[in-house]
């Protein structure tokens, strides 16, 4: 199972000062790591090389650092240079966020308090998408998510009123704020949609729905962190005897909704 948690750290430069500083903030709020993974990123490369004489340097201290560095042992692992490949597993999610960022920010600046709580918000949006069933009970409309394993429930969002369609200059800082976490919520979930869509292609047999799947109903304006859940009741098949239509229980009622409304979860029927 992977599930591609997303923490998402701010740093006023790339010094290896700026990123120790990161690492710290990450393994207070995540616990500490066995293993680290990293691109060939020069600062990285200094900060390991800073924390191997520090391991010397700060041998008798009794700080944090220094435990961790002397009696945690966590392995430092480099991906080849110039190969992003490997590195894709953590790059999509942060690549995901640079590029609806940038479109959706233009030339808005923030103070960093301001942008700390903007990349805050997007980091529970991240960690609030469904990933499998919790269960394979007909009933249970829960998903496992990313959010699980950070704090051990579903992350949520202050419910808000969309602010995606007024003006800037009608809005107050923290109200610009909101709009642009509303802005990428909306642009990043739709994308998550059709990346699941895409690893289920209803004209594909084998992939085809069946009763008692759970999907993620496909809805126009939800609010953040909203994933509307349901599990297949019937199906529907069109005079190709592919499945058009079917029939989906949620929480909130029963309704009909044509297949590409949907989006299966990965694995919910295995």
């Amino acid at each position: 199972m992977v599930t591609k948690a997303c923490h998402l750290e701010i740093v006023t430069d790339l010094s290896s000062e700026a990123f120790i500083a990161a690492l710290k903030r990450f393994f207070s709020r995540r616990g500490k790591s066995e293993r680290i993974f990293s691109d060939n990123a020069t600062n990285f490369v200094g900060t390991q090389l800073e924390l191997k004489g520090l391991r010397e340097i700060m041998s008798n201290c009794v700080s944090n650092l220094s435990k961790f560095l002397c009696e945690e042992r966590v392995e430092w692992s480099f991906i080849p240079p110039k190969a992003p490949n490997p590195g894709g597993l953590w790059e999509a999610g942060v690549k995901a966020v640079k590029y609806h960022l940038r479109r959706v920010m233009g030339n808005l600046r923030f103070t960093y308090e301001e942008f700390l709580t903007i990349l805050n918000q997007i980091e529970g949006v991240l960690n609030s998408r469904p990933l499998y069933p919790l269960s394979c009970d007909p009933g249970d409309f829960d998903a496992l998510t990313p959010g699980h394993f950070l704090v051990g429930r579903p992350i949520t969002a202050i419910a808000e009123p969309s602010l995606t369609e007024v003006s800037d200059n009608r809005l107050k800082v923290w109200q610009k704020q909101t709009k642009i976490v509303q802005h990428i919520w909306k642009r990043w979930s739709n994308n998550y949609l059709s990346t699941l869509q895409n690893r289920n292609k209803w004209y594909f047999e084998k992939n085809n729905v069946k009763i008692h799947d759970m999907v993620i109903l496909k809805e126009d304006n939800l609010p953040v962190c909203n994933w509307p859940l349901g599990r297949i009741l019937e199906v529907y098949h069109g005079k190709d005897n592919k499945i058009r239509v079917v029939l989906v229980k949620t929480k909130n009622g029963i309704f009909k909704r044509p297949i590409t409304k949907l989006c299966i979860l990965p694995f919910s029927s295995e």
